[in-house]
This record gives C-alpha cells, sequence and structure tokens, in this order.
C-alpha cells in the first residue's frame, strides 16, 4: 500500500475556499455591481476634478488680489 504524502498549508486551503465561493457568485449581479461602481467612481472623479480646479482658480484669483 502506498501512502501519499499530502501537505496541508494555507495556500492550498485559500485557494479550495477561493474556489467554492467563486462557483456560488451571482455573475449577472456582479456585473450589474461592477457598473454601478465604475458609474459612481466616474461620478466622483468628475467632481473631485471639478473641485481642485475650483480650488486653483480661487487660489490664483486669491494671490493676484494679494499682489
Amino acid at each position: 500500500m502506498k501512502t501519499h504524502n499530502s501537505t496541508n498549508d494555507n495556500t492550498s486551503q485559500t485557494f479550495l475556499t477561493g474556489a467554492i465561493l467563486f462557483a456560488n457568485l451571482d455573475y449577472s449581479g456582479l456585473t450589474a455591481y461592477a457598473v454601478k461602481a465604475a458609474i459612481g467612481g466616474a461620478i466622483w472623479m468628475a467632481f473631485k476634478l471639478a473641485g481642485d480646479v475650483l480650488a486653483r482658480r480661487m487660489a490664483n484669483k486669491h494671490k493676484k488680489k494679494m499682489q
């Protein structure tokens, strides 16, 4: 009778847990969430850039006023 040595390391356990979790995912819900997250991120980025531009304009206006 042959004996098989198996290693029970954390990597194989993590991989097995991940494989089980990904097998049970609802992909339509995941894609809907990804689309919503991308749209939300784009809106946040637009507001962030607009705020930076306005802050820079206000700082330049303040510098000119102080001179």
